[in-house]
């Protein structure tokens, strides 16, 4: 099995329907419409959000989310993980009557836990959300460039890609530029390959949450390949969501092909019935790829993470040491 490695997932999003049960419990909460015989159940975007949020009003205290982390890195190292990154929301905290501090420490601290028992790490990219507004964006910014937390590296726009434009974010995305943190932004998933050129043109991201719609537009797959952008694609996650009808319409082959930095995640994994170690037996079923190939997409993810370079060479020592 090959070593794995994680860039794009939400942590509210992956929070495990057995977990969600044990914390509705603690809430005195009914969990019956969003959840039956251990799975997340929804059949459109509207009603996915709306299970996605009743359950991330499950988590609430400091330990809460301390839980949540240590429980999701720890089954990511149990499929063979070495490296998690993970999207935090500064609004969900808020929503929760915590600072976005004892929020960030919190997760900070189920990082710890999960780390003590498996070896695996962990780094948190901060997030503000498309359809909260661009003043909410700045303050998740201002936040992640000020909170100088160590596990904190790196800060992101997540949202519906309906809704605002990629300019109105430039100056959020400056203030972490600023800071030295890494910058990711979603766009090329629920809209088309402009999104994808329009967050290169403004934001110049090193990476690209999704992407994956860059495929209609061959000079913006050149591009991307030429500028060395990274792709985070979730292949499970974007046929559940019918971005794609199913994984032989998928372009990750394509864009690999096409000489583009892909790699491979779960995003909110329980809710796409998915998980990281399924994303990587969807590449090796249906993309045909070896364990060789995957272990290369592994070390695409290592290379790209938002980590200093002492922990970036350690990952990779590891990586190359399994893969002899």
């Amino acid at each position: 099995m090959p070593l794995k490695a994680e860039l794009h997932c939400h942590i509210e999003g992956a929070a495990a329907p057995e977990l969600v049960v044990s914390q509705a419990r603690k809430y005195g909460k009914d969990t019956s419409p969003y959840i039956q015989n251990g799975s997340f159940v929804w059949h459109d975007f509207t009603s996915f959000l709306a299970a996605y949020d009743f359950s991330s009003d499950l988590f609430r205290t400091e330990e809460d989310y301390a839980r949540l982390a240590d429980h999701y890195l720890t089954s990511l190292a149990r499929d063979g993980a070495i490296y998690s990154e993970v999207f935090t929301s500064p609004d969900h905290a808020k929503k929760a009557g915590l600072s976005a501090k004892a929020y960030t420490d919190a997760l900070g601290e189920g990082m710890a836990r999960a780390k003590a028992k498996t070896g695996i790490e962990g780094r948190m990219i901060v997030t503000g959300v498309r359809h909260v507004g661009v003043e909410s964006i700045e303050q998740a910014a201002r936040f992640a460039a000020r909170c100088g937390h160590p596990l904190v590296t790196g800060f992101g726009v997540a949202g519906d890609e309906r809704m605002g434009d990629f300019e109105d974010y430039v100056r959020a995305f400056e203030i972490a530029r600023e800071a030295g943190l890494g910058i990711t932004i979603h766009a090329g998933e629920l809209m088309g390959w402009e999104s994808v050129k329009a967050a290169l043109d403004h934001i110049r991201p090193s990476r690209i949450g999704h992407g994956v719609r860059a495929i209609e537009n061959p000079d913006l797959v050149r591009r991307i390949a030429d500028e060395g952008v990274v792709l985070e694609c979730c292949p499970g996650s974007n046929i559940a969501l019918k971005v794609f009808d199913s994984f032989a319409d998928h372009p990750f082959p394509a864009l690999k092909a096409a000489g583009c930095k892909v790699t491979l995640n779960s995003d909110d994994p329980p809710y796409f019935w998915t998980s990281l170690k399924r994303e990587y037996d969807i590449a090796a079923e249906h993309f045909a790829m070896n364990d060789k190939a995957l272990t290369a997409v592994t070390r695409t993810a290592i290379e790209a993470a938002f980590v200093d370079r002492k922990t970036k060479t350690a990952l990779l020592a590891r990586l190359n040491g399994a893969s002899r």
